[in-house]
């Protein structure tokens, strides 16, 4: 009797730990697909940069930035618009001095 019953608490433990193991396994897939796929198809098209389909691509995205920045009231933190001040001004007096 007691044979019998440690047979049947070890058929649970195993069908327990397969339907745990299923449900990993479904849970790393999903989470695969929603998160990493997308990133790595970006990552990939930025890779092939040389044909032709994935330079308009990009060319689009960058038109679609810019047209986003326009339409914002401030492009710029004042941080950046003063660093951008600041290298613009350090440029200026090289070209100046260069002459």
């Amino acid at each position: 009797m007691a044979n019998n019953i440690k047979k049947n608490d070890l058929r649970n433990f195993f069908i327990k730990l397969t339907a745990i193991v299923f449900a990993i396994i479904i849970l790393i897939n999903v989470s695969y697909n929603l998160i990493l796929a997308d990133k790595l198809e970006s990552i990939n098209k930025l890779l092939l940069i040389n044909e032709k389909d994935n330079i308009e691509f990009i060319k689009d995205k960058i038109r679609l930035e810019i047209r986003k920045g326009i339409e914002k009231d401030k492009i710029l933190k004042d941080e950046d618009a003063l660093l951008l001040k600041q290298l613009i001004q350090k440029l200026k007096n090289e070209i100046e001095s260069s002459k």
